[in-house]
């Protein structure tokens, strides 16, 4: 009987071919030296024009800034152009640089995917802050005005919510270079920022309708305006509501959105104002006198120097003959224009008065009916007197 002895081979340790942190880097640097051994002159001629490159854009960069900060004049397009400059970092012209003439020495994958990356973030981190220079300085260009308090007041929050919503598409963007899906981050960000815009409606519509004020410019600080049925003068424009005083003086708060639902009459810059004056005579003017009223009318108004504009009869009152006279005052001061109403309403009463005109006034006359049906005066005739003219109606 034979006896066989079977010896098993000693078991292989776990994961003795998997590579280690220390292998991958010594295999890393194991290649970059072979790489540079065999690649020194393209390396070193990529360098050398890397630095170039990088000498010529910052040159570019100072020369710019230099033209922009010398032109007169803030908020113009060449300030913005200037300030979108001088946010550029030199960290970013450097790795474009580098980006150019990596290519062109040939280096080894993990450097390539270091630089791609690298260059990426820059990049896209860069135009984000160049496009908040740029959507923030053209805000402040549209809107600016030595005395626009509230711009002065939302720049802060206009400032975070651009800077927010820029950076986040940023953020998404380097995110989807990088192999994220980002298709649930975006999803995710749409649901949040309903949720708070539902949340934070009223406050979020009064803050839009402020900036459309801002950049609408419907009135502003110091004009006099009309809001349905209550009128008075600005004195701020606010984030949620606008201060306005009364001509009574009573202060008008009025949520922005409210404001601008209803219609607004503006009464600044009105470079000429509109008068209307309606005049009765009486049914027992002569018709030779009412044919020269309007002439009569028109005289008096282009003796002040101001623009008539017509007169005309408008028909037969209850108790009166109508005329309608209407001509402008070009002067944007409210006081000078009563002051020129209440001038020619006084030389209308004079120059009316001397021609023989008589103004009429609500009056009753009372008739009374004879036996026989016809009518009477109501007073006694005097045969030897003439009968006098009936009382005017």
């Amino acid at each position: 009987m034979t006896l066989s002895l079977l010896t098993a081979a000693p078991a292989a340790p776990k994961n003795a071919s998997a590579p280690t942190p220390i292998a991958d880097l010594h295999d890393w640097w194991d290649g970059s030296v072979a790489w540079v051994n065999s690649h020194w002159l393209q390396i070193g001629i990529a360098v050398a024009a890397g630095l170039l490159i990088y000498f010529l854009l910052s040159l570019l960069r100072t020369l710019a800034l230099k033209r922009a900060q010398a032109a007169p004049g803030h908020f113009t397009l060449t300030d913005i152009v200037g300030r979108v400059v001088h946010k550029t970092r030199s960290s970013v012209l450097a790795i474009i640089s580098i980006r150019l003439v990596a290519s062109y020495a040939n280096p080894p994958a993990l450097v390539m995917q270091t630089i791609q990356f690298v260059f990426t973030v820059a990049v896209v981190l860069q135009v984000a802050i160049w496009a908040r220079e740029i959507v923030i300085g053209l805000i402040q260009r549209r809107a600016a005005d030595r005395h626009n308090e509230t711009l002065i007041n939302a720049m802060g929050i206009i400032r975070l919510l651009i800077s927010v919503a820029l950076f986040a598409i940023a953020a998404i963007v380097i995110l989807d270079n990088m192999g994220v899906n980002v298709t649930g981050l975006v999803a995710g960000l749409g649901i949040g920022g309903i949720a708070i815009g539902l949340a934070a409606q009223g406050i979020f519509s009064d803050l839009f309708a402020s900036l459309s004020i801002i950049f609408d410019r419907p009135f502003r600080v110091g004009q006099a305006i009309k809001y349905d049925n209550s009128s008075g003068t600005v004195e701020r424009i606010g984030l949620k509501s606008t201060h306005i005083r009364s001509a009574n003086g009573e202060l008008l708060v009025i949520s922005n959105t409210n404001l601008l639902s209803k219609e607004i009459t503006n009464y600044a810059h009105l470079h000429r104002r509109r008068v209307t004056f309606p005049i009765g005579v009486i049914y027992q003017t002569t018709p030779a006198m009412l044919r020269a009223l309007p002439a009569l009318l028109e005289e008096q108004v282009k003796a002040t120097g101001h623009e008539f504009i017509r007169s005309s009869f408008t028909g037969f009152g209850p108790s009166s003959l109508d005329f309608e006279l209407i001509f402008d005052v070009h002067d944007e001061d409210y006081d000078k224009v009563a002051a020129a109403r209440t001038d020619i309403a006084i030389r209308l009463f004079e120059a009316m008065t001397a021609a023989g005109y008589d103004f009429a006034y609500p009056t009753q006359t009372s008739f009374t009916a004879a036996p026989d049906g016809t009518m009477i005066l109501p007073y006694a005739e005097d045969g030897a007197a003439k009968a006098p003219k009936p009382a005017r109606g």
